[in-house]
């Protein structure tokens, strides 16, 4: 188990989640442009699980090379539905590539040149060890309705598939309850959504002495 992370002040690492099809990634390129350094956690995961990744050796050891694809790579759709058969796949796919993930955001945490970094984390809530590595947290939100219908118009994929994932994911009520900030994003406009972003962002730089 990873002893507790003591954090440094600086830089001031915002840690942000939300469902998938919650808008997630667009609020972090809002953060973006306003002058944070952007951490993706799910980049530094598919790094490490593409060809000649740090994770892909123990992944080959762990689920043999049915799972490893012709170029190298993780077979991600192979994996996503061995997690569907066995959910205890997924906890093993993970005891690999998270600590791989945590050593390289610590990496890019110490490179970054602003006194802001987001951390954009989609297990932030679910996985206890992300948390202690922000100083505060974001939630962006919105009815699990739209969350639906966010990922069949930009995924395709058939409700089947959209209700695992969201089972697989923490409940809206318990990212609720984790947040110290929340972005609504249900029903909102771009403008809307970066006047909301805008102004959380100065509110907590204010609070962090920023």
């Amino acid at each position: 188990m990873d002893r507790p992370l003591k954090l440094p002040e600086r830089p001031l690492r915002i840690g942000l989640t939300g469902g998938i099809g919650s808008g997630k990634s667009t609020v972090a390129q809002m953060l973006a442009e306003l002058g944070a350094t952007l951490v993706d956690a799910d980049a530094l995961a598919r790094t490490s699980t593409a060809a000649g990744g740090t994770a892909i050796e123990a992944i080959r050891q762990t689920f043999g090379d049915a799972l490893i694809g012709p170029e190298g790579a993780l077979d991600r759709d192979g994996m996503r539905a061995l997690v569907l058969r066995d959910p205890a796949a997924r906890q093993r796919l993970e005891a690999i590539v998270h600590p791989i993930v945590r050593t390289d955001i610590e990496r890019e945490c110490l490179a970054a040149r602003t006194d802001c970094v987001v951390l954009d984390i989609p297990l932030l809530v679910e996985a206890p060890h992300w948390r202690e590595r922000v100083h505060t947290l974001w939630v962006v939100d919105c009815l699990p309705a739209t969350q639906v219908a966010r990922i069949k118009r930009r995924n395709g994929w058939p409700a089947e598939q959209i209700e695992a994932v969201l089972a697989a994911q923490a409940s809206r009520a318990q990212r609720l309850q984790a947040a110290d900030t929340v972005i609504d994003n249900d029903v909102t406009t771009l403008q809307q959504l970066e006047t909301q972003v805008r102004a959380a962002y100065g509110r907590t730089r204010q609070q962090f002495g920023l």
